[in-house]
């Protein structure tokens, strides 16, 4: 079946888990890399212009 039965099935365990860098919860622990600061992908921070980042509660401008 498809749809709304399917998405019961959804409950292999968290797909994001606290990232050790930035201590937010977008690490995405089957892909080994942290969606808000880049950890894992990258060794510099994920930021662009348009954004304000706190990495830890500290701003970073």
């Amino acid at each position: 079946m498809k749809g709304t039965p399917s998405f019961g099935k959804m409950n292999k365990g968290a797909t994001h888990i606290r990232c050790r860098r930035c201590g937010r919860n977008a690490f995405n622990a089957r892909e080994g890399y942290c969606a808000a600061c880049g950890f894992g992908k990258s060794r510099k921070i994920r930021r662009y212009s348009w954004q304000n980042k706190k990495i830890n509660g500290i701003r970073i401008v």
